[in-house]
């Protein structure tokens, strides 16, 4: 029975056990807790900084079972014994089912609470101090199983950013509170003497804001304001340090050197800056490896990468400083982009378009400059090919024309003759002779006149327009083709205009186009009957300001299917033609702005027309 009592009470405690195993496994890994303490308000723009940075700290550490707790001490605006012994209390019972694994202690004056306090409210809490310059008198309140993560921005600092700004710096002065406090400036007087010894330096830190924004609104040159954290006016009203030295700026005429990244754009020139967001980053990672078990002892307080040289753009151009003079490493901020920098790819796309639209147009302009030398050329061409035609022309008119000059070449012989046998009479009758003369130089004239015609119809001048009676310009083409026509035996009919037309073109080219359809005419119907033998031309006026040249003949027209290739350079139906006559026609016209076209007519031939424009009246 004992035995089975033992078994039984063994089996229980394995049950217990079991089910302990499994209560702890469900509670999960034991939470780690950190307690920030912040010697000023957590609403300031550097302490809430300084604590966003042992957030993202704590976040980078990847143990999700850490809080973080935050205390705003205040001891600037609340200092006293009694403040601080109400703080304890209040702290002791907020703490008391809290327990601290970590303290993370910013500021000296959260570092002297510490040293008299912490004993009685977080007796076995190891702590890391942070923002706290490295000076003897600081050490000298750390305690045991601690360890540090210094910054401070030194005197020196301060001169070096001055005679930055201010080259020729013979005189400084010192606003904020911190002065007067050896913990965070140390011996600044030493400093300041060792570096330049002929600084005169005029010390404001104990004044009432109203005695400090009164005296740096008359500094002589050559002069720097070196500014502190400042908590109060000294009459009893309280500020965020922003906002004090804000108003200090409102007055300065020199510019401010400041001491921390949460003043740049505010009022400062800049300086050697605290950056906050480090100086927490860096406080919590030693917490972290608290927390992963390094014992605080063995991590030797060091300086942290925590402040740096920033200036503000707009107030280096203000003071006109050269950022040459600037110490090493410098970043300035708030610089204004130029243009090219703050529309880098609008200008580079707008760039690239502009290019495209260059070369797009050199290829245009290039293109037109060929087709223009092209059309320069077939001017020329047909030009060529128009006196061609001409002299063939001529070359086929050669017997018409011998047949018209020899009738007044056979009619000057035969009155030359007269008229020497006149004189050989003894009494020669001299009014007949006079009448023989007379006769003799009509005969010469027109002959003249068949030469002329020639002449003018087989001359290669440049092409020269001007303005133009159509009428007479058409009617001189049919009188010369007169002779041709009669060889033919073709009937030459024209039917001027009633009206004046005048046009602009070149008369050559328009004579030789009319010449062209008026021989196309003539060749159409040279072996039709007589009643068909027979051309007509006709000017007139028609609507949209356009003169109408028209040729009609009588022949037996052209196929529906080939009207619009006669036109066509070497299209004939010619067994002999070449093909060149109608397409040179059609290529004068068009070089006069015109129109030319031809349409068969129902009763028989066909009928071309040219449209020319008006001359402009004058």
């Amino acid at each position: 029975m004992r035995v089975i009592r033992g078994l039984a009470r063994i089996l229980i405690a394995c049950l217990f056990a079991g089910l302990s195993r499994e209560c702890v496994a469900a509670d999960g890994p034991q939470q780690r807790s950190v307690l920030v303490l912040e010697e000023a308000d957590f609403r300031s723009p550097f302490y809430s900084e300084i604590f966003a940075g042992i957030r993202t700290a704590a976040k980078q550490n990847g143990k999700s079972n850490t809080v973080i707790y935050g205390e705003s001490l205040d001891l600037a605006r609340f200092p006293g014994p009694d403040y601080e012994l109400s703080l304890v209390g209040h702290l002791k019972t907020k703490y008391a089912q809290r327990p601290i694994d970590v303290i993370v202690s910013i500021g000296v004056a959260s570092a002297k609470f510490l040293q008299k306090r912490k004993q009685d409210i977080w007796p076995a809490a190891p702590v890391v101090y942070g923002f706290v310059p490295d000076l003897p008198e600081t050490r000298a309140l750390f305690l045991p199983d601690t360890t540090a993560v210094f910054a401070r921005v030194r005197p020196t600092h301060l001169l070096t950013a001055a005679r930055a700004i201010v080259p020729d710096l013979t005189r400084v002065v010192l606003v904020g509170e911190a002065w007067k406090n050896p913990l965070v400036y140390g011996h600044w007087k030493q400093d300041f003497a060792a570096a330049m010894p002929d600084l005169e330096v005029i010390d404001l830190s104990g004044a009432v804001l109203r005695e400090v924004r009164s005296r740096v609104a008359s500094l002589p040159d050559r002069s720097a304001i070196l500014t502190s954290a400042m908590y109060s006016d000294g009459e009893g009203t309280y500020y965020a340090p922003a906002s004090a030295l804000a108003r200090v700026a409102e007055s300065a005429n020199r510019p401010i050197i400041i001491t921390s990244d949460t003043f740049l754009g505010r009022s400062g020139v800049g300086g050697f800056l605290l950056l906050p967001e480090i100086i927490g980053r860096e406080a919590g990672e030693v917490a972290m490896r608290i927390l992963d078990g390094e014992a605080p002892s063995s991590i030797a307080p060091f300086s942290g990468d925590n402040v740096r040289p920033i200036f503000d753009w707009r107030q280096l151009k203000r003071w006109n400083v050269d950022e040459a003079n600037l110490p090493p490493g410098s970043e300035v901020r708030f610089r204004q982009p130029t243009f090219w920098e703050q529309y880098y790819w609008h200008s580079a796309i707008i760039a690239g378009v502009v290019l495209v639209q260059a070369l797009m147009i050199t290829i245009l302009l290039r293109e037109r400059r060929l087709r223009f030398m092209a059309e320069v050329e077939a001017r020329q061409r047909m030009s060529e090919l128009a006196h061609m035609n001409r002299r063939a022309t001529a070359g086929e008119m050669s017997v018409s024309l011998a047949h018209e000059l020899n009738q007044p070449l056979a009619a000057i012989l035969i009155n030359a003759e007269t008229a020497q046998q006149i004189l050989q009479s003894p009494a020669p009758d001299f009014g007949e002779i006079r009448d023989i003369l007379n006769h003799i130089r009509r005969d010469d004239q027109r002959a003249a006149e068949v030469i002329g015609r020639l002449r003018s119809f087989l001359k290669r001048d440049p092409t020269e327009r001007s303005e133009l009676d159509l009428n007479a310009t058409v009617g001189e083409v049919f009188r010369f083709l007169s002779v041709q026509a009669l060889t033919h035996d073709v009937e030459l009919v024209m039917q001027p205009s009633s009206a004046d037309i005048r046009v602009k073109g070149d008369k050559i080219q328009l004579q030789q186009a009319i010449l062209n359809l008026v021989v196309n005419g003539m060749e159409a119907v040279a072996h039709l009957p007589d009643e068909r033998r027979r051309v007509v031309g006709r000017t007139s006026l028609t609507e949209g300001n356009l003169a109408l040249v028209s040729i009609a003949d009588k022949g037996d027209g052209i196929l529906a299917e080939k009207v619009a290739e006669i036109f066509k350079p070497f299209f004939t139906t010619k067994a002999q033609g070449m093909g060149i006559g109608l397409s040179i026609a059609h290529t004068i016209v068009q070089a006069h702005g015109g129109r030319i076209w031809a349409e068969n007519v129902p009763s028989g031939g066909v009928v071309f027309h040219v449209s020319l424009p008006l001359a402009a009246p004058r």
